[in-house]
Parts: structure tokens; sequence; C-alpha cells
């Protein structure tokens, strides 16, 4: 457990015993993670339109309004179950905005949002290991072309995992939770996704030094 983690475990004992102050840190306190993860997941047809700001305001509304019954029943660690609520509305925004058909919400909400490009180029960056002739501007773009069609061949979920610990920012811990699998699983998959990125790139890929 990190120890941003085990704070907002202690802000969880005070806000359960009605502290309002610890209740209102625990939602504020994440705003910062929580644009990070809508900033990589909006479609860039929707971020001309929507500040991620302004997404994040409106999950801590909804976070506040549903806070009483998460400290009664903790179905997450409280991060992971801010984030899902985070991502409940980005992917209403984009059925609202950009999908025409009607979809069953419970369907959609189990749906993986795409990755816009600009998320999957910063993605590939983050893989790019840094002393691959930085200064030649097109071997770097031709990697990082490879790199991104590399992470499309990997398996949904295993991609997923990458997303989320190196753009995200998430721990092992928080993963397994969003994710639904042990600890142990997402280590596996993450060192499963990097091996096959290794092979399928030699040595032109970073290695995760966390």
């Amino acid at each position: 457990m990190t120890s941003q983690e085990s704070d907002s475990e202690a802000l969880i004992g005070r806000a359960r015993d009605g502290d309002a102050a610890a209740r209102k840190e625990l939602l504020v306190r994440h705003r910062k993670r929580l644009r990070q993860m809508i900033a990589v997941r909006l479609d860039r047809r929707l971020a001309a339109r929507l500040d991620p700001s302004d997404v994040v305001q409106e999950v801590l509304v909804d976070a506040c309004q549903k806070l009483p019954d998460y400290l009664e029943h903790r179905p997450l660690p409280f991060y992971p179950w801010l984030r899902q609520l985070a991502w409940e509305r980005l992917v209403k925004l984009h059925q609202r905005h950009l999908h025409a058909q009607k979809r069953s919400a419970n369907r959609e909400e189990r749906q993986a949002l795409a990755l816009p490009d600009e998320s999957a180029l910063e993605l590939a960056n983050r893989l790019i290991a840094p002393g691959t002739s930085p200064s030649n501007r097109l071997l770097r773009n031709e990697l990082r072309g490879r790199v991104q069609a590399a992470l499309a061949q990997l398996a949904e979920r295993d991609r997923e995992i990458l997303v989320m610990r190196y753009l995200e920012q998430l721990s092992t811990h928080e993963i397994a939770a969003v994710l639904q699998i042990s600890e142990g699983a997402v280590k596996t998959r993450h060192v499963r996704a990097l091996e096959r990125l290794r092979r399928w790139l030699a040595d032109d890929f970073v290695e995760d030094e966390r």
C-alpha cells in the first residue's frame, strides 16, 4: 500500500466517524489524479467541447452524494471507487455525444473506452528507450509508430494495465481493484506485456523501473 493509500485509509476512518473535514479532504485530494485519468481517456472530439476539470467537478459532486453509502459498504479501495465513477461518467459522455445508436448503459460501462491517438502516442513515448537516437526525429517517429502498432497487438486487458501503470500512475494494488483481479495477476500480465513488446521491438523500449 502506498503512502497516499494509507493516508486515504486514515481519512476514511475519520469520515466514518462523522468528520466533515475528512470527507471533504477525501474527495479533493484525488482531483489531480482524476483529471489525469479523464484527460487520458477523453476522445479528442469531446475535448474541444469539454474541459477535463469540469468533468472532474461533476464526478466529485456525484461522489459526494454517494459517499455515505461507500463508507458503509466499502466495495473498493477509495481511489479505484472514485475512478469507477469517473469511468462511468466518461462512458455516458461518449455515448451521448459520439454514438447515435442507443445502447444499454450497463453494457456500455463494461466496455473499454478506446484510447485516443494522443494518449496512445504518449504511452509509446513512455515505452521508448530514452537513448534511442532522440536527435533523429525521423527514426524516433518511425519507432513510435512501431510501438503503437505493437501495443495494438496486445490483449486488451494487458494494454489497459500498461495505460493505468504508465499514464494514470496507478499502483499494482489499485490496478488489481479496478480490474477485479489479484495483484499477482496484474504483475504477471504486466511482465508478459513487456516481454511481448521486447520480443516485437528488440531493445527499443524501456524496462519498468518501479
